[in-house]
């Protein structure tokens, strides 16, 4: 299955269990799979055979800076039903969302979540 990739989305929001997290916020990252059929795409080189990924940017960012969720895992599974009722073309979505700074005592990269949805699911 083909799909669009849009990887290491940077957005700041405000969204933790904790009141600090969600007063001063902290940055997120993001990427988002959407396999759907990009045949017809590839062989008409029109826009409107495929899913236009700067669509796809702005529901996560309207999401992100409209909300303020406790858990990424709610984050992900958000935009993960917004992406999929939005393009009906889209069989099925992976979405990561990354936490790099995460008050965890400890040395570590980053914490994340990685959800997999599909359409019909929705």
């Amino acid at each position: 299955m083909d799909k669009i990739i849009l990887k290491d989305m940077k957005f700041y929001g405000y969204h933790g269990v904790f009141p600090e997290e969600r007063e001063k916020g902290q940055n997120f990252y993001i990427d988002v799979e959407a396999f759907l059929d990009l045949k017809k795409a590839g062989e008409t080189d029109d826009l409107e055979e495929t899913v236009d990924y700067s669509k796809i940017y702005d529901i996560i960012k309207n999401i992100n800076e409209n909300n303020k969720f406790r858990l990424i895992e709610r984050f992900a599974h958000i935009i993960s039903r917004e992406i999929l009722s939005t393009f009906r073309q889209i069989d099925w979505v992976v979405v990561r969302v990354r936490k790099p700074d995460a008050p965890i005592e400890g040395e570590f990269e980053w914490v994340g979540v990685e959800i997999e949805r599909f359409s019909n699911e929705i």
